[in-house]
């Protein structure tokens, strides 16, 4: 129930100038569903449906240990050969390695069925600790509540990051959590007073990217060692300092791309690459195209 109310909140039609989605929930078996909180749930569309689907995204079920029906592998495949984009987040992994569409791919699910998705398919590289997996036609996800950065980030590649950021404002959500961000982390509230001043820095480096940043200043604005502030970051955030700038400073660059008429090199500058050349080849190496390609694409500007 949760993963299609992810789905079915990020993809509804808001109007507003956000793109109008057409929102369909599909299944092999037409008619009322049984969910894993014991509310049915009608689904009105069979897997003819997927035949005109940009984006299909495969759902958690119950029992995923057991294959899917072959129509829904079938229907899968058909989907992925003739050019939609296939996803899946949590445990629907399986039903995409079962149709053989994560062969050779790497991919991720729920952290605690990592193990069994790489033993029960060999030939897939499984990624147990990302938030999810880009593979260009292919993208997978964690589990749960990870859904939501699932289609956050589909929304972001497809339509930019404006659009993601507005629709993750509406659902009061994070606007961005780079897919190599660890699913789980074993302090995940805060411990003590060290964790405040952590945010406060966080906060600090998000309205002063214009600035280098580098560990030494965000530890000691943090009253750390540098060895600490490592630490501490790595344990509330998953991921390391650097990492995390260089995915905020990016992010903003893609916002100024689409929402200013800024030149490349201001933006640069602005977001603390400092040349031009820094920024395209960051961009390049996160996007596929450089900036300029990307504003072609994305911008809301007259």
């Amino acid at each position: 129930m949760l993963g299609a109310g992810i789905v079915s909140e990020v993809f509804d039609a808001r109007g507003q100038g956000l793109p109008a989605f057409d929102f369909a929930l599909c299944t092999d078996r037409p008619g009322r569903v049984r969910t894993d909180v014991g509310l049915p749930l009608v689904v009105d569309h069979g897997l003819d449906r997927l035949a005109a689907a940009d984006l299909v995204i495969a759902l958690p079920w119950a029992d995923f240990r057991r294959p899917p029906a072959p129509a829904v592998l079938d229907a899968l495949t058909a989907a992925h050969a003739r050019g939609a984009l296939v996803a899946a987040h949590c445990v629907g992994a399986f039903a995409l390695a079962a149709a053989g569409l994560l062969d050779g791919r790497r991919a991720t699910t729920h952290w605690r069925f990592a193990g069994l998705l790489a033993e029960r398919h060999p030939e897939v590289t499984v990624e147990p600790d990302a938030l999810y997996v880009d593979q260009g036609t292919v993208v997978t996800g964690a589990g749960a509540a990870a859904g939501f950065d699932l289609c956050l980030h589909l929304l972001r590649r497809e339509y930019g990051a404006t659009t993601a950021n507005a629709i993750a404002r509406d659902l009061v959500l994070p606007s961005h959590r780079d897919g190599g961000q660890a699913q789980y982390l074993a302090t995940p509230v805060p411990e003590d007073s060290r964790d405040e001043r952590l945010t406060d820095v966080l906060a600090w480096a998000r309205e002063n990217l214009h600035q280098p940043l580098p560990v030494a200043e965000l530890a000691r604005r943090a009253l750390m060692s540098r060895r600490s502030f490592a630490r501490r970051f790595a344990a509330s955030t998953g991921t390391t300092p650097h990492a995390w700038l260089l995915g905020l400073r990016l992010s903003r660059a893609e916002e100024l791309l689409e929402t200013t008429e800024l030149p490349v090199e201001e933006i640069a500058r602005a977001v603390g690459f400092g040349s031009a050349a820094v920024l395209r080849a960051q961009f390049v190496r996160r996007r596929g195209v450089p900036p300029r390609a990307y504003r072609r694409s994305f911008s809301r500007t007259p």
